[in-house]
């Protein structure tokens, strides 16, 4: 069955404007549309859609600010499109809690394969519930953890962590793997932003990689969440 979704497309150029909502709503999305950052902020937090479509490029503020604002506010998934490819970039917009992005230009058919892709990972479309690691709780729908029935206080980015792995619970799984399908970059050079972020995880849990609970390092493999023994 296909993923359908209610977008929000937060693009200044007319042109492009229209050409993806025709494409998109044609793929069976429905599609709200702003050409500014503060209008597009404004409908991402009233009517929470279930993805955003940002353009860095806007009039009224620099897309990669409007983003960290969103993510203040609300950790809905967002594709990035730019007219820039400059690894550099692209690394800054992932870090400030995008989950994917595309580089101009781009068919409206390639963008719906991108929201699908996004929806998936995320959990946004997915009716199957709440993923439970021993007193772990991961609620791909509401994109909130709890820990022994606590809230956690989780970055975007740890939380696609967090959900990844909670998902794979008990298999072992590789820092490239984890570049790949949750940072959207290639392998290579990057293994300590994983390192770093797996470090934030485990303090934000209450354990360390000395003293783990349920993150465990495999050494020269990877990392597994499990449940505590006992």
């Amino acid at each position: 069955m296909r993923q359908v979704a209610q977008v929000l497309l937060i693009e200044d150029d007319p042109a492009i404007r229209g050409a993806l909502i025709r494409g998109l709503t044609e793929r069976g999305h429905a599609v709200e549309s702003s050409a500014a950052a503060l209008q597009g902020l404004e409908s991402a937090v009233k009517n929470r859609p279930d993805l955003v479509v940002l353009d860095l490029g806007l009039p009224d503020l620099d897309g990669t600010t409007m983003l960290r604002m969103l993510r203040g506010a609300s950790r809905v998934p967002v594709i990035v499109a730019t007219a820039r490819d400059d690894e550099t970039e692209i690394v800054s917009v992932l870090d400030a809690g995008a989950d994917d992005y595309l580089v101009k230009p781009f068919s409206a058919a390639q963008l719906d394969a991108r929201i699908r892709a996004v929806l998936r990972r995320t959990g946004e479309a997915v009716a199957d519930g709440a993923v439970v690691v021993g007193g772990l709780r991961v609620d791909p729908r509401s994109r909130e953890a709890s820990l022994d029935g606590v809230a956690l206080d989780l970055t975007p980015r740890e939380f696609a962590l967090l959900h990844y792995l909670a998902a794979r619970a008990g298999q072992v799984v590789s820092k490239r793997e984890l570049l790949t399908e949750v940072w959207q970059l290639p392998y290579g050079g990057a293994d300590k932003t994983v390192d770093v972020h797996l470090s934030w995880l485990r303090r934000k849990l209450g354990e360390t990689a000395q003293q783990p609970r349920y993150v465990h390092a495999v050494r020269g493999v990877g990392v597994r969440i499990s449940a505590p023994a006992g």
